[in-house]
């Protein structure tokens, strides 16, 4: 039963797919709208919690890192104790108990509801995606493609979230939003317990072996210490992309909301609906940047997985000059507003840039790190995630004393610098992955947090 295949796949990938892809609805429909129902005035029709700005991207910042930091002791807890198949299970629960406390209205209600979810995505996030590349013997050319396939569940519900429970929360009702966010939550949950028979050789606990005659644990090789030296260098590119990329869900949405003209075609965009735009453009333009990456290799030229991620984060800062120049608009136009097409195209190279580091830093996880630390590492490039959303929080707060423009400028100014030195030294550090990352088992794939 376990091994039945669909499409060429193990049955259990679609299992994972569909678990994701509700986990993913219901954590991009809470980060739609959490900042406009801190901001939201609590005299308004549909009152939030009348914050100032500042200390509404301070805990946005807090709480998108949290739910990423804590993937380290999620994969330590799959690694040592519960294996990642148990630890999956775990965390679904938590965050439908999570999302049900929500939808109370109750300030102790929303704090509660906070920590559970934290709790629940540092559980199931790192664990769900190392079970993925366990349903394939190692160098099986089909790991890439089945991360693709995932990553298409992961952009479903993106895409989905931000449009329903946008609609719903900023629209009708805050805590309606959060409790649809939920529901989402829940059907994921029931597809994962009942794909359970899908699912019976991955993921279960495997003690950590120890040397014969000693008390101490397997120790690492010189070259997993070289690959994991490279592996860390990439956290720190990871960390720098979504210190940008991240700012969409704060300070651009706060962005859009009151700087931005979002009528189009005589239809007023709500702002959380634009939180959608990034997953919808990942499904427009994945495969031709896949095929791109393709035809580049097949040239002779570099395409290395540091490669790609140094470009990716050049790209993603050119996307901060359209921002700036938006903030520039907005300043002198007299209703304090720019055009909505700045934002699209800023959004745009985000993309761009992020199909070419966020689907290959997770792939390079998978053949860098050694095996008896698969979900540590794994947790740990999401704790570096986490690091990088508070970052974003951090630029989003200085923003509001520096202003827009000043903050869009230094992220464009820093991302292109530092992608350009990284571009500067990847034939170095190509050496000390010791062809784990070499050219048969490098296909791009499209994948993301």
């Amino acid at each position: 039963m376990p091994n039945q295949t669909l499409w060429g796949h193990p049955k259990g990938l679609y299992i994972l797919f569909f678990t994701e892809m509700w986990e993913r609805f219901s954590y991009y429909g809470m980060r739609a709208i959490l900042i406009l129902y801190l901001t939201a005035k609590t005299s308004e029709i549909n009152p939030g919690l009348g914050w100032d700005k500042v200390s509404a991207l301070e805990l946005y910042g807090w709480y998108t890192m949290m739910v990423y930091v804590m993937s380290v002791p999620g994969g330590l807890l799959a690694d040592r104790l519960l294996g990642q198949k148990k630890t999956v299970m775990l965390g679904g629960f938590l965050l439908c108990i999570g999302h049900l406390i929500l939808a109370f209205d109750a300030l102790w209600a929303f704090y509660t509801g906070i920590v559970f979810i934290i709790l629940g995505v540092g559980a199931l996030k790192p664990n769900i995606s190392t079970m993925v590349g366990g349903l394939y013997q190692k160098g099986d050319t089909k790991r890439d493609t089945a991360f693709t396939i995932f990553y298409i569940g992961i952009n479903i519900g993106a895409f989905a979230a931000p449009l329903l429970v946008g609609y719903v929360g900023e629209v009708i009702n805050w805590h309606y939003g959060f409790g649809l966010a939920g529901i989402g939550m829940a059907l994921g949950q029931v597809v994962y317990i009942w794909g359970q028979k899908y699912l019976k050789n991955i993921g279960n606990f495997v003690p950590i072996k120890r040397e014969e005659g000693t008390n101490r644990k397997v120790k690492l090789t010189p070259i997993e210490k070289d690959r994991m030296l490279v592996l860390i260098l990439s956290f720190i590119i990871v960390m720098v992309f979504w210190g940008a990329y991240e700012q969409a869900g704060g300070l651009l949405n706060l962005f859009a909301r009151d700087k931005i003209d979002r009528v189009m075609f005589g239809f007023t965009v709500p702002a959380s609906f634009l939180q959608s735009l990034h997953a919808f453009y990942v499904i427009l333009i994945g495969l031709p940047i896949a095929y791109f990456w393709k035809l580049w290799r097949k040239k002779g030229k570099e395409a290395s997985s540091l490669f790609k991620m140094g470009i990716g984060t050049i790209i993603t800062g050119f996307g901060f000059l359209f921002l700036a120049k938006a903030a520039m608009d907005a300043s002198i136009a007299i209703d304090g507003k720019a055009s909505i097409y700045w934002l699209l195209g800023a959004y745009f190279l985000h993309v761009v840039g992020e199909l070419s580091i966020s689907p290959v830093a997770l792939s390079f996880i998978t053949k860098l790190a050694p095996i008896k630390y698969a979900s540590f590492m794994m947790g740990a490039y999401f704790m570096v995630t986490g690091l990088g959303n508070k970052l974003a929080g951090l630029l989003g707060e200085a923003a509001q004393s520096a202003g827009e423009k000043t903050i869009f400028l230094s992220v464009f100014a820093f991302c292109v610098g530092f992608g350009i030195v990284l571009i500067l030294f990847v034939k170095k550090l190509n050496k000390l992955t010791h062809g784990a990352d070499s050219e048969d088992s490098n296909i791009i794939i499209v994948e993301a947090e």
